[in-house]
């Protein structure tokens, strides 16, 4: 299963009861965190989850409302003695910018390890996670980010035993291992059957609507995209800033067949996001505005 939660939905400034942009999921004892935006550590705290087990932070850009938490989240993680490497990923130059920001905590007792993303696509495995980063359509470098938990085929033990695999051998082949026994070879196909539907979670913010958010979102679980305004005669304010309404994400969701869409980003001069769900539920009915501290549990499909 993966655990989400969206743990701020506030863009250019916090407001009392609204942080700054911040996701974190947890998978498998690890978690990770997409953008760091002021207020990240209060959020984790209030959800009543922990900063140790995160191991991988993504960055979609580096506008101070997606990263300005980050020193002090890193100097919270070096006084609990973490000593694990932190894998940091983002756009080209991430790691000029996040020593500018270290300035203010430059002792850690843990190294840092860095991905910079520098072509349109990029997929990485991490800890149990194969994450998608494509580039969209903002006024600086940005990308979104697709996490999926794949899940392989179903064992058969009826293939094994017709191919006289020795049962010592059936948990490795299982976890998708080779296994060499003499002269016979052994793989994880002669006993797997087709991969299985994983788990597909899609986030993007700050962007102009783009053929790259629908061929990376298509089928998710859930898409998390951003709403920065929900008046419609904000269209034109948003097509020059390079934000989207929450009608063109409703579209976006639509177009990309995704099983639920959630709300974020919002402007601050937005305080009641719900007001504007109606025409949104028109274009793509199973829609929602996020707020802080919104989570979800998604599990694999029972099997038939």
């Amino acid at each position: 299963m993966l655990d989400i939660c969206l743990l701020g939905t506030g863009g250019m400034m916090p407001l009392p009861k609204r942080w700054l942009t911040a996701l974190l999921t947890r998978y498998n004892g690890s978690s990770l965190l997409i953008d760091c935006g002021e207020g990240t550590q209060v959020a984790v705290r209030e959800k009543g989850w922990t900063f140790k087990p995160i191991d991988v932070i993504c960055f979609t850009h580096y506008h101070g409302d997606h990263i300005s938490g980050l020193p002090g989240l890193l100097l919270t993680m070096g006084n609990a003695e973490r000593q694990e490497p932190l894998t940091l990923v983002g756009p080209k130059g991430l790691e000029r910018v996040v020593n500018a920001l270290r300035v203010v905590a430059p002792e850690l007792p843990f190294p840092l390890e860095f991905v910079e993303l520098t072509k349109p696509e990029e997929v990485l495995e991490l800890n149990g996670y194969r994450i998608t980063a494509f580039r969209v359509n903002h006024n600086v470098t940005c990308y979104g980010y697709t996490l999926e938990i794949l899940r392989q085929g179903k064992f058969s033990p009826e293939n094994a035993r017709a191919l006289n695999i020795p049962l010592k051998f059936w948990n490795p082949l299982q976890k998708g291992n080779t296994v060499q026994d003499g002269d016979r070879v052994y793989t994880p196909e002669m006993v797997l059957g087709p991969p299985r539907k994983g788990i597909k979670l899609t986030y993007t913010t700050d962007t102009r609507p783009a053929a790259s958010i629908v061929r990376n979102a298509a089928d998710s679980d859930l898409f998390i995209c951003e709403g920065m305004y929900g008046e419609e005669d904000k269209a034109e304010k948003a097509r020059g800033y390079k934000h989207m309404t929450f009608q063109e994400a409703a579209v976006l969701a639509r177009d990309a067949g995704v099983k639920e869409l959630w709300l974020t980003h919002y402007s601050p001069s937005l305080i009641r996001p719900e007001d504007y769900m109606g025409r949104v539920r028109e274009i793509f009915p199973n829609a929602f505005p996020g707020k802080d501290g919104k989570s979800v549990e998604l599990n694999f499909e029972e099997e038939g």
